[in-house]
Parts: structure tokens; C-alpha cells; sequence
């Protein structure tokens, strides 16, 4: 009689628990007939316990097939199932087990949880992510693709920057990776556990930057936000601050900028009290700054505060041999973004893209890749020629090009006509020179191989060992 009353309290200690729990939670027998709901799933579904209970699983379905009949048939877990519920044909999820007492199957558990719940948290975290991306340095050393003496130099100089608190100047054209360069010393230095702010000073404008940077007090100006703001100085302490074309502050912002190297201290504006931070200044700049200060521009005081440790990140055109690693690099960044499985290039591709200056530098690179991607077939896997953009390049050396074209110039003529006749002239003796490889041909006269083809049928040049 103990036992049984032990029984009695345990069965009715389990029932409370479902009934007060947040998780809609509906048990069937053995048969398939609902036994129990608590009150979290008539809320999510719009049931009550008379249209459940005592009702075969199905009966609050309004789309896909009921899952306690699916596990009491097979005996095994689902989760993760979609379907629509109810009258009002709620969006859940459905997780549902089997009950299994000393061996024999009693019934099935089943909980459903609100897709529309799930979207919302999915959404929150996504934003979360994001926020915490722009905090964080993502990149480390590993993240740099060179292996040219001018890449290896400046990636020995930043790891030696890592170890100091010095500020770092990171000198390049555009599009060189100094930002890469920026997070990977930040992931390298002691304080690589703390935020990682980046500021692009050219960005935000001269009468904005300075509250952005320095944040403000209460009432400094129209607008401002009751009890102030802290600024990005004050949100990176004792992390770094990366500020992207530095050259573009104003001799004010620069004043201020001044006093945090010197002092370690920022004033809001509006405010009189200096505030104590801790902050690794990492500076970028693609402009001339040594031409700045002597135009006035830049505070000399302040160049010889961030060019401490000045690190030059080479061009693209000076380190031509790390075009290879980086385009397989970038292949699989495009891969990822444009939902493709393009394997790598051909070595005359490779060389196309070795021909050309890149003004633009690696994100030219980039952007040249990913359109030739674009141009490939969905079946292709491999990078030619062919689906490279025209890119202009170098014109073949004069020795090179110094071959016996005879011009007409007795019968006047356009200079339009002039020029094509000479072109198509050029294309065949190039054609000739090459054995007609026209990706040969195209690669040494600078043009693309598309354009080749173009200009061979508008000349109607015919060579009969073109390939």
C-alpha cells in the first residue's frame, strides 16, 4: 500500500511539472490518444484539453503527419520537425521521444516550440553578432597571404609593433590590407582579450567625429543625449583604436588626439574633467603626410607622436609573386560569398592577372575574381583567360615591338583607318611571333582574350596555325 501510494505521489509530482512548465508539452498513450496538455500548449495552439485529450494525435494538426504516431511506430526520437498547429495554424517546431517503461512502450512526449519565437532569437543573435564584430579584431597574422621579401618585412616589423605600446602607423595605398594588418597586432599584443574599436576618419563627418571620438556631455550641444556619451576612446580602454585615414582629421580633432598619446587622457565635449584611459592607438594612412605637414595640414607634434613605428605595406605591383596564393586565397572568400566550387586557375590566367599594375591592389584583385567568376559557366570550376575582365596592360618593351610595319601614307586617308590597319598589322605578326596562341598573343599585347577574338574577326585576320 506504501508503494502504491509512493506511485500515486510520483505520478502526480510529474503531472504538476508539466503542467507548470513554460514548454508546451502534449503526452499520448500507447495508441496514439492524447493523454495530456498543459497549459503552455493551449496557449501556443489555440486547443483546449477537451479537443486533446482523449482525441488520436492528429487532431491538432492543420499541416504534416503527427509525429507520435511516426515514434510510437519506429521507437526512436524525432526533433527538429516543422509543422502547423491548430486553428490558427501556428508555425512550431516539434521534438518528440518515446516512453519506454521496463522495456514496453507506454506512450510518447512530444514539445513544440514557436518558429516565429526561434526567428526572433535567431534575429537577436545575428544582431548580437554584429555589434560584437565591430568590438573585435578578426584577423591574425595567419590571416596575411604573402610571401614576397617586402610582404615579410612588414609583417616582421607589426609583430615587433605587437609587442610595444607604441603607436603603430600603417603606411599603403588603398586597398593594400592595412586594416588587416591592423587587427592581426591587435590579436597579437596583451591586449588582444579587450575591445578593438575601428574608426574610418574620413567617414564621419568633422563636426560629428570629435563627439564620436571623444563622446559628450550633457547639453554640450542641440540634440545631445541626456547624462552625455562616452566616446570610442573611452569604449577601447585598455583595448586598441584603430583610426583609418588619419590624414583626414582636422587640426582640431588632431589637437585632442595629441593629448590622449601624451596624457592618456581624453575630455568630452562640453566637458572640463580629463577622464584617464588605457589605449593602443593603431593609425592608417594612404596620403602623404610628410607633404601634409609642411602644407599645414598635419600638426607636426602629432606626426612624430604616431610615426613611432611606421610600417609601409608594399603595393600589389611590387609584389607580383604573391598573386597565385592570393587569388587562391580569394577564390574560396568568393566561393563562400556566391555559393560556387571554382577550384583555382590556369597558368595562363595567372599570368594575365601578373601583367597588370593593380592600381586598386588586393581589393582590385578581389573585385577582378569575382567577376570573373561571374563569367564562368556553372560547370566550370577552373579560372581562364577568358573569363578575366579586359584589364590594361603594360604594352610590349619597344625592342619588342620594333618589327617591319609598312604604313601607307601616300594616299590620304582618315586617321581612324590608319590606326586599324596598323592594329590588325600588329595583331598578325603577333599571331605569327606566337604560332597563333591567341592567349599568348593577347597576354603580350595587354588586351583580353575576348578582345583578341573581336579584333580578329572585325580585321578578318586568318592564320592557319591559330590555336
Amino acid at each position: 500500500m506504501q508503494n502504491l501510494n509512493q506511485s500515486d505521489v510520483h505520478a502526480k509530482m510529474l503531472e504538476a511539472i508539466i503542467q507548470s512548465s513554460d514548454e508546451a508539452i502534449s503526452v499520448v498513450d500507447e495508441h496514439g490518444t492524447g493523454i495530456i496538455i498543459n497549459p503552455a500548449y493551449t496557449r501556443l495552439t489555440g486547443l483546449t484539453r477537451e479537443q486533446v485529450v482523449g482525441q488520436p494525435a492528429t487532431a491538432d494538426i492543420s499541416e504534416g503527419e503527427s509525429m507520435h504516431f511516426k515514434v510510437l511506430q519506429t521507437r526512436k526520437p524525432v526533433r527538429g520537425v516543422r509543422m502547423k498547429v491548430g486553428p490558427n495554424r501556428r508555425d512550431v517546431l516539434v521534438n518528440v521521444a518515446p516512453i519506454i517503461v521496463d522495456g514496453i512502450l507506454k506512450g510518447s512526449v512530444g514539445v513544440i516550440r514557436d518558429v516565429s519565437e526561434i526567428q526572433a532569437l535567431t534575429e537577436e543573435l545575428h544582431r548580437a553578432r554584429q555589434i560584437i564584430r565591430t568590438l573585435e579584431a578578426k584577423y591574425t597574422f595567419e590571416d596575411i597571404i604573402g610571401s614576397s621579401d617586402e610582404m615579410h618585412f612588414a609583417i616582421e616589423q607589426a609583430k615587433l609593433g605587437a609587442k610595444t605600446p607604441a603607436t603603430v602607423l600603417l603606411r599603403g595605398e588603398s586597398g593594400t590590407g592595412k586594416e588587416l594588418f591592423a587587427h592581426a597586432i591587435h590579436n597579437a599584443s596583451n591586449r588582444k582579450y579587450n575591445k578593438f574599436i575601428r574608426v574610418n576618419c574620413a567617414a564621419i563627418s568633422f563636426s560629428l567625429l570629435e563627439s564620436e571620438l571623444f563622446g559628450y556631455e550633457e547639453g554640450a550641444f542641440s540634440g545631445a543625449k541626456r547624462g552625455g556619451k562616452r566616446g570610442l576612446f573611452e569604449e577601447a580602454n585598455n583595448g586598441s583604436i584603430f583610426l583609418d585615414e588619419i590624414g583626414e582629421l582636422s587640426t582640431e580633432t588632431q589637437a585632442k588626439l595629441l593629448r590622449v598619446l601624451q596624457e592618456n587622457e581624453i575630455v568630452r565635449v562640453g566637458g572640463t574633467k580629463p577622464i584617464p584611459i588605457n589605449v593602443r592607438v593603431i593609425a592608417a594612412t594612404n596620403v602623404n603626410l610628410e607633404k601634409g605637414m609642411a602644407e599645414g595640414r598635419i600638426r607636426e607634434d602629432l606626426y612624430y607622436r604616431i610615426n613611432k613605428l611606421p610600417i609601409q605595406i608594399p603595393p600589389l605591383r611590387d609584389r607580383k609573386e604573391d598573386i597565385p596564393l592570393l587569388s587562391y586565397h580569394l577564390l574560396k572568400k568568393i566561393n563562400q560569398d556566391f555559393g560556387r566550387n571554382v577550384e583555382g586557375l590556369t597558368d595562363a590566367a595567372l599570368e594575365y592577372l601578373s601583367s597588370y599594375e593593380w592600381p586598386g591592389n588586393v581589393r582590385e584583385l578581389e573585385n577582378i575574381l569575382g567577376r570573373a567568376i561571374i563569367n564562368m559557366n556553372f560547370n566550370e570550376v577552373i579560372v581562364d583567360v577568358q573569363h578575366i575582365p579586359h584589364l590594361e596592360t603594360k604594352m610590349l618593351d619597344k625592342k619588342e615591338t620594333n618589327f617591319p610595319i609598312e604604313i601607307n601614307l601616300e594616299h590620304s586617308r582618315p586617321l581612324s583607318e590608319m590606326i586599324e590597319d596598323f592594329e590588325a598589322k600588329v595583331i598578325y605578326f603577333e599571331l605569327n611571333k606566337n604560332k597563333g596562341n591567341k592567349t599568348k598573343t593577347a597576354k603580350e599585347l595587354g588586351i583580353s582574350l575576348r578582345n583578341l577574338y573581336y579584333k580578329i574577326e572585325k580585321y578578318k585576320i586568318a592564320y592557319n596555325g591559330m590555336q
